[in-house]
């Protein structure tokens, strides 16, 4: 049984103080020297250096497509070689459960560790532009979004600039970089696409006329700090390869984004209190489950919840899979099961229980720790089972599914839905 809700938030206040697990404020400082003149300034192009290129984006959707989409910005500069600047995330997805401010990459990933294993500088904008001084800053980008999706006739807005008192005038990026031309139906581009646009022979011959910034300045994008609106529609050769095994970003640096210590740490307490052992136990090998209901409705069509979505002895035969595999192929006997969801419906997490399985305890996480805590914590735990389960189509169950295969060896599998039997196999 989860503990109650009274026993983790006198726990977290308690022995174990909540502040041990919230980020520490830091700097990249292992590649300050590197890649920037000092420490962050007033106005960001004081903090460059101007022997070393950049490159940046903007975040303009749920959590975790906003971390695909800073994914693709490292891996674009790799190929361009340039110094990826990643920006905060921003809380459109978590604001249902109160009010919720930016959040620095660096307090969910290991940044330090993530530049060791790639021995490729990162940094935040946080480390360039500091925001208790900062003045405005004029800055061209190029305008992907309007050149790759005929819907919006505008560059993918994001608050991030405005934030970081950016003035920014986008240029609309040339026709050719979208990957299915004159196809409405997909808005993807590819990285080499936008790579050609870091060179200056290509730059210069694909400037239009810059579209005028809020305060009326118009600027061809930046050569020093390469810069594009919106990144998470790229690939390298089709559409959402976050699917597939192959997937350079996956390769080259999604697998390098480990979680800080301080969120593993807290997940584990999570997950050692669901299941009934104390904090500083290790915690014991499970199956991780991610189910997706409450914003994929709109995708059922005219079938009722209950016809839509997999009901949990689906699921079930599922977990009875990752379990065989994982005794099959290493040994492993796995016992423990652990159910993340945003499902809402008491009844639905009674049978939860029923099955035997454990969840998180969220009923005061929030007021702990602020409302990104319950997303941050649940993703950690998808990524730390020894198998995993998850949601076919969520870009959440997909992160996690490879995160669970690459770090744990973990079996995994997805589980289908939006139509009775669409699991069946």
């Amino acid at each position: 049984m989860s503990p109650t809700s009274e026993t983790v938030a006198d726990d977290l206040r308690g022995s174990s103080s909540s502040s041990e697990y919230l980020p520490v404020e830091e700097t990249t400082a292992s590649w300050d020297t590197r890649v920037l003149r000092g420490e962050p300034a007033a106005h960001f192009r004081d903090a460059l250096r101007p022997d070393v290129k950049y490159i940046t984006s903007w975040p303009a959707a749920g959590w975790t497509n906003d971390v695909m989409t800073l994914i693709n910005l490292i891996y674009l500069g790799i190929i361009t070689e340039r110094v990826p600047i990643l920006p905060p995330f921003t809380p459109s997805h978590v604001l249902q459960d109160g009010p919720a401010s930016e959040l620095p990459f660096g307090d969910v990933f290991d940044v330090p560790r993530m530049q060791k294993l790639m021995n490729t500088p990162i940094l935040e904008w946080r480390d360039v532009k500091n925001r208790a001084i900062a003045g405005d800053d004029e800055l061209g980008c190029w305008n992907v979004w309007e050149a790759t999706q005929y819907n919006e006739p505008n560059p993918r807005r994001s608050s991030v600039p405005e934030l970081l008192k950016l003035d920014i005038s986008y240029t609309l990026a040339p026709s050719w970089i979208k990957l299915y031309p004159n196809y409405e139906h997909d808005q993807h581009t590819t990285f080499w696409a936008l790579a050609r646009l870091a060179s200056p022979e290509t730059r210069e011959v694909s400037l239009v006329t810059p579209l005028p910034s809020p305060n009326n300045v118009s600027l061809a994008p930046d050569e020093q700090l390469l810069c594009y609106d919106y990144l998470y529609y790229v690939c390298a050769q089709q559409p959402y390869e976050y699917d597939f095994e192959y997937s350079p970003a996956w390769r080259f640096v999604a697998q390098y984004m480990h979680f800080t210590p301080a969120l593993e740490k807290l997940a584990n307490t999570y997950i050692n209190r669901a299941i009934g052992i104390p904090d500083d136990e290790p915690t014991p090998p499970y199956i991780g489950i991610h189910v997706r209901h409450s914003d994929f409705h709109w995708a059922c069509g005219d079938f009722p919840k209950e016809d839509c979505f997999a009901p949990l002895s689906v699921i079930a035969r599922r977990v009875q899979e990752v379990k065989d595999e994982l005794l099959e192929k290493s040994g492993r006997i796995v016992d423990h099961v652990v159910v993340t969801s945003d499902e809402k419906d008491p009844a639905w997490w009674q049978d939860v229980a029923n099955l035997g399985w454990v969840a998180p305890d969220h009923s005061q996480t929030i007021q702990l720790f602020g409302p990104w805590y319950p997303v941050l914590i649940d993703a950690v735990i998808q990524s730390g089972g020894a198998g995993f389960v998850g949601t076919a189509r969520s870009t959440m169950s997909i992160i996690a599914a490879r995160r669970a295969a690459t770090w744990q060896n973990g079996a995994t599998r997805y589980v289908e839905w939006g139509r009775p039997g669409a699991d069946d196999h």
